[in-house]
């Protein structure tokens, strides 16, 4: 029988082996990865907010200008922004605004039925990993559109990205005409999230929406 000490010293070697060799790959091998094609620009839409809310954190279910609990499906909605060589991008602002569960956006020129529980608009700023959250809701459909929450991306050295994500198996995706403008499979599949139960606690639904943009290096953080 191996000793156990043995057994974890090579163990232990193995991974340091491991270790070792991952940091003696050059830097130039990451340069010659498969470059990420960028999320596809997608236009904002009539419904930017004309008014920003006070309250614009990543919780749209907590509205600090009105009390109760918002219409629709609790959403965690996460993701990742990266640049085209999958490097992650810190302190980038990640903006996004959808309609409330009527099919109502928080804008003058959308004002009837609106649900004032919801906060309509939230912002972020990303983290050393780029990563993002918000607490929202499912997106509904309205006027003819498929669900869907609009996302708008900026920050100094930075190209900016205004684009829309999608939910997949949505059946009015098919009739969608901006959904179906996008003739690139590859493009309309980055921008569609699959959404499934969520075991945080704090909504019924949880997506990942990763995002890919063009920078000069700036935000670069791993």
């Amino acid at each position: 029988m191996k000793r156990p000490d043995l057994l974890s010293r090579r163990s232990f070697l193995r991974s340091a082996a491991a270790i070792a060799a991952a940091a003696a790959v050059p830097p130039w091998a990451h340069a010659t990865a498969p470059l990420r094609a960028p999320t596809l620009s997608m236009t904002a839409g009539p419904f930017y907010p004309d008014e920003l809310p006070l309250d614009r954190d990543n919780d749209l279910l907590h509205y600090a200008q009105h009390a109760g609990e918002p219409l629709g499906i609790p959403l965690n909605l996460t993701g990742r922004v990266v640049d085209a060589r999958n490097r992650a991008l810190a302190g980038v602002r990640v903006e996004i605004w959808q309609c409330d569960a009527n099919g109502r956006y928080h804008h003058v020129g959308d004002s009837n039925d609106q649900d004032e529980a919801f906060q309509g608009y939230g912002e972020f700023t990303t983290t050393r990993d780029g990563e993002y959250a918000f607490r929202t809701i499912r997106p509904v459909a309205y006027y003819g559109r498929t669900p869907h929450i609009h996302f708008r991306l900026s920050g100094q050295g930075l190209e900016g990205l205004t684009t829309q994500m999608f939910v997949a198996g949505e059946p009015m995706n098919e009739d969608d005409g901006i959904y179906n403008r996008i003739r690139d499979r590859a493009a309309r599949d980055a921008l569609t999230v699959k959404l499934a139960a969520d075991d945080s606690g704090r909504a019924k639904l949880a997506g990942r929406f990763d995002i890919v943009v063009v920078a000069d290096g700036r935000f670069e953080t791993g």
